[in-house]
């Protein structure tokens, strides 16, 4: 079985004590890539760092819409730079949080750094993670409402093949309906830990309705830790069970999803090809 985890915050410090344990742990999983995505540009260069120092790990670089108070020009700056490197196959994790950031300007800030940053990866062709959170966890929303919105007027301008794999919606927390409008503009969904939840059975719904060629598999690692390891903390590892329950949704067999997954996965990120 060869797995991808294709969005861990392997930079963690949670991870500082056995980070290398962890990624042997994910190789004897089955695992053959894990993507590390950056939050702000400190993060972004320890997810490249990582990415240098083990084959199976690539990053993405970007800023986390409740990281923007370390947005600066120089900060981006940055970002463009670590964009160069082979290892990076993508901007990210970028988007909208309306859960933490209830302020009508902040918010604003957050749509004008989105756009910037969906500018910046068409310029350099690199797909994007979009991390869309919305008020109180609703299904649906002004974020959603809103993100649509940018995506489909980035994705308009699109050519080529960024336009046919523009990018994914990180552990996608929305309804049917926006995951249909984000499939018609061909994003991928990113399932995690939460579908394994014995009170998750509309998202397990939602995902019944997808196809399982648009579908990726991630931890979101430390956080959103599936069942049966509920309650500790996430690792790269524990991916198999995500894809375990997606194999039940589908009628689809673990080694099945697991294939399908980690096509989808190269197909979108490359991988340095």
């Amino acid at each position: 079985m060869k797995l991808t985890d294709t969005h861990c915050h392997l930079d963690y410090n949670k991870f500082d004590s056995d980070r290398e344990a962890v990624i042997q742990r994910a190789k004897d999983a089955g695992l053959v890539r894990i993507l590390v995505p950056g939050l702000d540009s400190k993060s972004s260069k320890d997810a490249v760092r990582l990415a240098e120092s083990n084959p199976m790990v690539y990053a993405a670089v970007g800023f986390h819409p409740t990281d923007l108070d370390k947005f600066t020009e120089k900060a981006f700056d940055q970002i463009r730079e670590l964009a160069e490197h082979p290892k990076v196959v993508a901007v990210g994790e970028i988007g909208l949080d309306y859960y933490w950031v209830k302020e009508a300007k902040k918010r604003a800030f957050q749509r004008e750094a989105l756009e910037r940053q969906l500018a910046f990866a068409e310029e350099i062709g690199k797909p994007v993670i979009i991390h869309m959170r919305e008020e109180n966890d609703a299904w649906s929303g002004q974020a959603s409402i809103d993100l649509l919105v940018i995506l489909a007027e980035w994705h308009e301008k699109l050519n080529g093949p960024l336009a046919e794999k523009p990018g994914v919606l990180h552990s996608f927390n929305g309804s049917l309906e926006t995951a249909q409008k984000a499939l018609d503009l061909n994003f991928y969904i990113g399932v995690t830990g939460p579908v394994t939840y014995k009170n998750a059975e509309e998202k397990r719904h939602i995902i019944r309705q997808l196809p399982l060629q648009r579908l990726l598999i991630e931890t979101d690692a430390p956080f959103l830790t599936p069942v049966p390891h509920r309650g500790k903390r996430n690792e790269p590892a524990y991916v198999g069970h995500i894809a375990d329950k997606i194999g039940e949704i589908h009628s689809k067999s673990p080694v099945e999803i697991a294939e399908i997954t980690s096509v989808n996965a190269a197909r979108l990120f490359a991988w340095g090809d």
